[in-house]
């Protein structure tokens, strides 16, 4: 196998070895080098990934939102010496609201092959289930927490969506589920469409898409669990 850097999707909710199929599976197995966020999750992943190697035989080192840019490089010490190295996120794709992108930048820049592995995006997931605009959306990550800043992004958010015919999609940390969804529904004008796709491949899965007037006429509580908010003017 040529040394390259996999970046490996993790499971949303549900099983580790669902995650990913046979293939990108087989390819996590041969891998003894890993990047992770948490490496006492991506252990965990990777025993429930039935790695053929007991644990202490991995080398996980971590990259969170407390690893300076200088530090990063040093990551990449495995690839140098010619061993493949697989990147880890807590949850969905590596780099993708989740940190990951300047190392998979930083290996470009070394002349690295970096491969991404399929696997779960809860990003996608919820945009296939809206049936909101799929040809063009635009994922704007967390708004801002203070109430009048976000009530002003919102309405720039719907606003450019009207315009662009733009699809919004954006996160909130599970405990400000609640009052992310009451500001879109005091902020959004009652023809927006709304989705809100909560705990995406778990138990307790919920979607739901309409607009924000049937919303308000049927308000449904989203509660304290992870969820992707999607918009449309």
């Amino acid at each position: 196998m040529t040394a390259a850097l996999y970046v490996i999707p993790a499971p949303l909710g549900g099983a580790a070895q669902d995650a990913l199929p046979a293939a990108a599976a087989d390819t996590v197995r041969r891998l003894r080098d890993f990047v992770a966020e948490s490496p006492k999750s991506a252990r965990a992943y990777l025993s429930a990934l039935g790695m053929p190697c007991a644990m202490r035989e991995l080398s996980i080192a971590r990259l969170d939102e407390h690893t300076s840019a200088r530090e990063v490089p040093a990551l990449l010490a495995p690839l140098r010496a010619g061993r493949s190295l697989g990147l880890l996120s807590e949850a969905g794709c590596p780099g993708v609201a989740d940190p990951g992108s300047e190392l998979v930048y930083e290996a470009h820049r070394e002349g690295h092959r970096v491969v991404p592995l399929v696997g779960p995006s809860s990003i996608l997931l919820a945009l296939m289930a809206s049936g909101l605009g799929g040809q063009h959306f635009a994922f704007c990550g967390y708004l801002p927490r203070e109430r009048e800043q976000r009530k002003r992004r919102i309405r720039e958010l719907e606003q450019r969506s009207r315009i662009e015919r733009q699809t919004q999609i954006f996160i909130e940390t599970p405990y400000r589920s609640r009052a992310l969804l009451a500001a879109l529904l005091e902020a959004c004008r009652p023809e927006t469409q709304l989705c809100v796709a909560s705990e995406l491949t778990t138990a307790g899965e919920t979607i739901v898409a309409r607009t924000v007037a049937e919303w308000r006429r049927r308000p449904l509580d989203p509660g304290e669990k992870p969820a992707v908010f999607l918009l449309l003017g």
